[in-house]
């Protein structure tokens, strides 16, 4: 029987998006704090219509949702997939007052750039925007990286069977803690205490190049939360290569490689089970994939002589790799120097790391490691199967968090996130071509958002086609939810439409 969409359930939809919509007004409240302690009055002032505009939508929503209803995975999934739209919208009001965008579109680019993790950027003239705005920036992909229904679920949600299944619509299905609330709770406390170790090494590193303690500071925090929540933000428009340190550089791989790591494994490791780490099929995988790859990558810039000495190398070449495969989007150079300088070979391998991604249940984007290790493991299984007598009965394990049998199901599961990861980066491609750019090019800019990396080669742009980039803004929503939200809410208003009809 197909699912017919009624009133209660509409309600039940908008009272959780509500309550999503008064954590964005709530996080709202610290730029605006910021603002206020450094006389920015007319940043504060933006930041106080967005509050209240987010406070009067969210309340609004909880208040026509109120029913005794009980939700179902449907509703879960909807509202999470509708939730990080209504969220991008208002959180761009606040980026459209400061002036600083050509459009409101470009503003709820950024949004969703940031709440994705992504890192594109169409802001204008970021070398001089507030302090207010630049923690705005950066406090978006840091909450984004953990998750918006995350935060609702931390401070605002206590209904566990909805809030469970808000979680598993935002692409999360992890349980650190026998409760999905004591969950949230847990992956926020792994969070703030690495950002104080994080925005602390950057700190002494940003000293040791000559910033000011208070400009340290505010960098170290801000690029922690980036790298944190493999987010690829940074305060100035040079990316990484504004810092020309080493150090730098190397205190960022560590926390962005830290942050692709899955949640659970973190919990793993602080409650003593630390050899997790050398186990996990993510991390082995992520560990081959990146192997492979930073060969291919160095082959081809040695190929183009583009970095003659070891110390460029790592520090132009390499990083770009890690930092795509983690799906951060720092860099190191300019985006023109990857489409002009790196040739076909290095941008195939980078495209290949963007894909892929980090681990499931992380703040990363991509396939994730878990697939890309089940796929594997079904590769191995069929092989076996092959050479093996047809009477033979064998088991394919792979260890995650415990030793697992590897089932049809779990494989199916996979190969579908996998094709439609695909069929997505295929149409922001085609796109991207259909636009006038040359196709590796584009190629490169579909797997930087399909994959949620923010490194780019160019393209994105506050100059390039609107129609391209509602393209990348819904490459980058779908593949942060992993498209199960996405298709429920394309199923729940193809059937509200049907029955609209049939009336």
């Amino acid at each position: 029987m197909l699912f017919k969409p009624r009133l209660p359930d509409l309600k039940l939809i908008c009272s959780y998006t509500g309550k999503v919509l008064l954590g964005v007004g709530a996080l709202l409240a610290v730029p605006l704090a910021i603002a206020l302690a450094a006389g920015e009055w007319a940043a504060a002032l933006d930041f106080l219509i967005g509050l209240g505009a987010a406070v009067a939508a969210g309340s609004g929503l909880a208040w026509f949702g109120v029913t005794e209803a009980r939700p179902a995975w449907i509703h879960g999934m909807v509202a999470a997939a509708v939730s990080w739209l209504a969220a991008m919208a208002l959180a761009a009001l606040p980026y459209w007052l400061s002036g600083h965008f050509l459009s409101y579109l470009d503003c709820m680019f950024d949004v969703m750039s940031g709440f994705t993790t992504t890192g594109l950027a169409l802001i204008q003239d970021l070398d001089h925007v507030s302090l207010s705005l630049n923690m705005w920036r950066h406090l978006l992909t840091f909450v984004g990286g953990q998750g918006i229904i995350v935060l609702a679920l931390t401070f605002l949600l206590h209904d566990a069977a909805g809030g469970y299944k808000l979680y598993v619509g935002e692409a999360k299905d992890e349980r650190l803690q026998p409760s999905v609330l004591n969950t949230a709770r847990a992956i926020w406390k792994i969070s703030l205490v690495y950002l104080g170790f994080g925005t602390a090494a950057l700190w002494v590193a940003g000293l040791a190049i000559g910033l000011s303690p208070v400009r340290a500071l505010l960098h170290g925090l801000w690029v922690y939360m980036a790298a944190w929540s493999t987010g690829g933000f940074a305060p100035m428009s040079q990316n990484i290569l504004y810092y020309h340190s080493l150090a730098y550089e190397c205190v960022t791989v560590l926390f962005f490689v830290a942050g692709s790591l899955n949640f659970a494994l973190h919990h793993a490791v602080w409650t003593g089970n630390r050899r997790e780490v050398f186990r996990n099929i993510e991390t082995v995988s992520f560990a081959g994939s990146l192997t492979v790859l930073t060969i291919v990558v160095c082959w081809g810039l040695m190929r183009m002589g583009v970095y003659p000495e070891v110390i460029a190398l790592f520090r132009k070449g390499f990083y770009q790799l890690i930092s795509g495969h983690t799906t951060t989007g720092f860099m190191t150079l300019y985006a023109r120097q990857l489409a002009l300088e790196w040739g076909d070979v290095a941008l195939l391998g980078m495209i290949t790391a963007m894909l892929f991604g980090g681990s499931a249940c992380s703040t990363a984007g991509g396939f994730k490691g878990l697939r890309i290790g089940i796929l594997a493991k079904a590769v191995v299984q069929e092989t076996r199967r092959l050479l093996k007598p047809s009477t033979a009965v064998f088991a394919q394990r792979f260890h995650y968090l415990e030793d697992r049998i590897l089932g049809e199901q779990q494989v199916r599961g996979a190969a579908l996130i996998v094709l439609l990861y695909f069929v997505i980066f295929g149409l922001a491609t085609l796109a991207g071509c259909l636009c006038g750019y040359p196709f590796v090019q584009a190629a490169f800019e579909a797997a930087s958002v399909t994959g949620n990396v923010g490194l780019s080669a160019g393209l994105a742009s506050a100059v390039m086609p609107a129609a391209l980039k509602v393209v990348y803004i819904f490459n980058m929503w779908a593949g942060r939810l992993e498209f199960i939200a996405v298709l429920a809410l394309i199923g729940f208003v193809a059937a509200a439409v049907r029955r609209k009809g049939v009336r």
